[in-house]
């Protein structure tokens, strides 16, 4: 990995979905523009607010696909994500930091 590059896993979300009261939304329904989490798989030298293993928000209609020993992933710079969810939790904060 090169620069300020991220390459994430996406999670698979692409099943149908359940609303906070109880609706089932199927898998062919289309929503609007709506973000996506994925998983850190790697990271470039120039890194500096992720790190391995952390969930990240972005934007999937922004993204380049690579396909790696049959396995799919998403490169995309560090600036093109939105939110950081990570396990490493100081004194007081939530865990998520936009």
């Amino acid at each position: 990995m090169l620069h300020d590059r991220v390459l994430v896993s996406l999670d698979d979300d692409e099943g149908e979905r359940r609303s906070s009261s109880g609706i089932v939304i199927p898998a062919t329904a289309t929503m609007g523009r709506r973000l996506a989490w994925a998983r850190v798989v790697a990271l470039g030298a120039n890194v500096r607010t992720v790190e391995i293993d952390d969930r990240v928000l972005f934007d999937p209609e922004d993204k380049s696909e690579v396909e790696l020993r049959g396995d799919t992933y998403v490169l995309m710079r560090e600036r093109d994500l939105h939110a950081v969810a990570s396990e490493r939790l100081s004194d007081g904060q939530t865990g998520l930091y936009l």
